[in-house]
């Protein structure tokens, strides 16, 4: 489609408010997801090093244990 304007390009043949309504809502959803994903990873990696860090402070402490 060729619009002679950038107002025609912008109105979209009378249908750019929902054109770009849509364009906006999908952009928002796309956001939410790549903020959710980052969160969620900086979680997990946290978890993990949470419970490396605990195996091996209980490794440490059964290691003691036994030299006593």
């Amino acid at each position: 489609m060729k619009f002679d304007t950038w107002s025609a390009f912008w109105a979209m043949g009378g249908y750019g408010f929902y054109v770009w309504l849509s364009f906006g809502f999908t952009l928002v959803a796309m956001l939410g997801i790549v903020v959710t994903t980052i969160r969620t990873k900086k979680s997990l990696l946290r978890a993990v090093t949470q419970k490396q860090a605990r195996a091996q402070r209980r490794k440490a402490a059964q290691k003691l244990e036994n030299t006593l």
